[in-house]
């Protein structure tokens, strides 16, 4: 809505002719949800603690957990609003890139929301049932996933990317509905599953996030994706915007998450954010980098999978407890010590996907 407005005004004041440039608006993403964050947080805040709209513990998790048993949760809608709000504000709204992944990341949010205001609030200790759950993300998923597919105008919209190889790539056809759908579906549930810790999940979000948007920009850019061997996607480049808006949100948050939590931010927050990240990396065709960004909602997906497996199998536990940072829990680690050594390993993998960029 502003870049509009600032578009107009530059024909009479040469100053905003800066809002053309995507680098400009994405840093005002940023500051402005960040801002926008850190002013409604508190009362936020206060509003769930008045409500009583608080958290309850597992009986059978770590006994450090038993003291956060009625801290605020839904947190995850300030993480929304300040997105949503950003976003609006200075991003060019004609891009469908931008609303694609907008509205995806806010019906996520949505299917969140019911889960939490169910247990929550209405103290259904079950939520939203699982297949309930899941038959509602794949509905928006795979949703947009077609979209995305009849929608295509260009080749590389819809060709599968191998990294590290210049050349290697495949055009998918009806293969690239299944895998926008698994990815988009796969990390929202899987982000959700790393929500178990103060800022455990949060800070990746915002690394992963942040890198994305890195993917973004080169990819809208005919002159670096040339240089970069990868695909030319006119549109994505304002994903940039969104991208910021997402990091300022989640730092805003992670203010207010960080341990010990004032807040959490529920599925709510998890499931949108997750959501988020999957349509992402599907728009700028880079899946198997946010695998390895994302290494540690691999791994914690990975923990509960083969936990329940082996379980099944053998009647035998692979893990103390999983996720697996409950695992490190139950060993001894501190709460902060795990959630910093988690934050670690993703500052590697984070890296470890940007430098994808240039080993081709």
């Amino acid at each position: 809505m502003l870049l509009k407005l600032a578009l107009l005004l530059e024909s009479y004041i040469d100053v905003f002719r800066v809002f053309h440039y995507l680098t400009f608006r994405a840093i005002l993403g940023v500051l402005t949800a960040l801002v926008i964050s850190l002013m409604v947080g508190p009362v936020m805040i206060r509003r769930l603690s008045r409500y009583k709209i608080g958290q309850s513990i597992r009986q059978d998790g770590p006994q450090s957990h038993f003291s956060k048993a009625g801290t605020p949760t839904m947190g995850g809608a300030l993480i929304l609003v300040s997105i949503a709000i950003s976003t609006l504000l200075w991003a060019d709204l004609s891009n469908r890139y931008v609303w694609v992944t907008l509205l995806l990341t806010l019906a996520f949010g949505g299917i969140g929301f019911i889960d939490d205001y169910k247990k929550l609030v209405l103290r259904n200790s079950k939520g939203l049932a699982a297949r309930h759950k899941y038959l509602w993300q794949s509905i928006f998923g795979l949703s947009v996933a077609l979209y995305l597919y009849y929608t295509a105008s260009l080749p590389a919209e819809t060709t599968f990317i191998v990294p590290f190889f210049k050349n290697v790539n495949f055009n998918m056809g009806w293969f690239y509905v299944l895998m926008a759908y698994f990815v988009i579906v796969g990390t929202s549930n899987a982000v959700n599953l790393t929500d178990g810790l103060d800022g455990l999940a949060i800070m990746p979000t915002v690394l992963v996030g942040g890198a994305l948007g890195i993917f973004a920009y080169a990819s809208g850019n005919s002159h670096f994706s040339e240089y970069l061997g990868i695909p030319f996607l006119p549109q994505s480049g304002e994903l940039v915007v969104f991208c910021g808006a997402l990091v300022g949100a989640g730092l805003g948050f992670l203010w207010f998450n960080t341990y010990p939590a004032q807040v959490f931010m529920g599925d709510v927050g998890a499931l949108a954010l997750g959501g988020g990240l999957g349509v992402l990396a599907v728009l700028v065709r880079q899946e198997i980098v946010l695998m390895i960004m994302g290494g540690v909602f691999v791994m914690e997906t990975l923990s509960v999978i083969l936990q329940v497996l082996s379980f099944k199998m053998t009647g035998r536990r692979i893990f103390r407890m999983a996720p697996i940072h409950h695992h490190f829990e139950l060993k001894g680690w501190p709460e902060p010590r795990v959630i910093v050594r988690f934050w670690i390993i993703t500052v590697v993998l984070v890296l470890s996907g940007l430098a994808t960029l240039k080993l081709r």
